[in-house]
């Protein structure tokens, strides 16, 4: 039985059609649907920028005032394309739990929020916009596949079902 799912999502160019597969599966079997989104760290070259730029104290302000920031925004963003994408479907909305942003090695944190959330099942998609078209899977989605516990609902892109009816 599935009572809960966790989305994890890009925010890439198929997110919204992935989420869809979400929506439809937490309607389907009534459940509760997490939905996270995932921040690498900024590398060692946007730092030592930000480092050059940035005295000691305005770069440590912005590691902890900027970055809480940043996620703030991304989770109400992620939130503003769902009520976007669903308008009037006020009632998928309610399905979800919540939105959560989080820095971190994608598979990691994923793997790690699977786990806290006891969820039945996660879905994602088959890979970012950033993959090309030939690699059917993404680094995260195939790490992924290989560890989860659980059962793991892949969505593949539009971009690469266009090519196969090709």
């Amino acid at each position: 039985m599935i009572r809960s799912m966790l989305y994890a999502t890009d925010l890439g160019l198929y997110a919204p059609y992935v989420m869809q597969h979400a929506l439809a599966l937490a309607r389907t079997f009534k459940a509760d649907l997490y939905v996270i989104h995932v921040v690498e760290p900024i590398g060692l070259f946007a730092e030592s920028v930000l480092q050059s730029y940035l005295d000691e104290k305005a770069l440590s302000e912005w590691q902890s005032q900027g970055l809480s920031t940043v996620m703030a925004t991304i989770e109400q963003r992620v939130l503003d394309s769902f009520r976007e994408e669903l308008g009037e479907g006020e009632q998928d909305l309610q399905l979800i739990r919540s939105v959560r942003v989080i820095q971190g090695d994608p598979c990691e944190v994923i793997l790690d929020q699977m786990r806290k959330l006891s969820v039945d099942l996660l879905i994602l998609g088959s890979h970012s916009q950033a993959t090309r078209v030939t690699v059917p899977l993404g680094r995260t989605a195939a790490r992924v596949l290989q560890l989860s516990p659980v059962p793991v609902y892949l969505v593949p892109s539009l971009q690469h079902r266009r090519n196969e009816d090709s």
